[in-house]
């Protein structure tokens, strides 16, 4: 089985569940914080919308600086509505799921850098920066989300079963 085969099946997974959450972002929550020093819930939900996107980013490149010498700085995402934002979702994720199932093994062996202005970050296989970098990553802000959702009383859906929310 090539890797990417094993890479869609959890793809396909965290995607689903992500959509679930991202779906019920109420707009008019969209600058609330829980902490000064933390996202905005819109910010929040325009980072996991554009995370997969580093999908693609880390099997058509080998490297990325996000604020290269002399080129323009990296931007982030910004939160507009709800269906904005889950449309972006589903369009950056599909273009990351047909890099991935395209990709073929000797691909996912090579590395991938991440710089900040010329300096390297990490350097890793891209197999790795597609599980730690891309889906853990997604994963972990996506439970984030989970919690300013839960704080605005946002019922949770369950995402690998039942939730508090939506018992069996």
């Amino acid at each position: 089985m090539s890797l990417s085969n094993r890479l869609l099946g959890e793809w396909d997974q965290e995607v689903e569940s992500t959509k679930k959450l991202l779906a019920l972002v109420p707009e008019d929550k969209a600058d609330w914080k829980p902490h000064p020093r933390s996202m905005s819930l819109g910010a929040l939900a325009a980072h996991v919308a554009e995370l997969p996107s580093w999908g693609s980013a880390t099997l058509e490149l080998d490297e990325l600086d996000m604020n290269p010498p002399g080129g323009p700085a990296y931007t982030p995402a910004v939160f507009g509505s709800t269906a904005e934002n889950l449309a972006n979702f589903e369009r950056i994720c599909t273009a990351a799921r047909k890099a991935i199932a395209d990709a073929p093994d000797t691909e996912y062996m090579r590395n991938w850098t991440l710089k900040n202005e010329g300096q390297v970050l990490f350097s890793m296989p891209k197999s790795a920066v597609l599980r730690t970098f891309v889906l853990n990553h997604l994963i972990h802000h996506r439970a984030q989300l989970g919690v300013y959702l839960r704080l605005q009383d946002v019922k949770i859906p369950g995402m690998y079963g039942p939730s508090a929310d939506y018992p069996m």
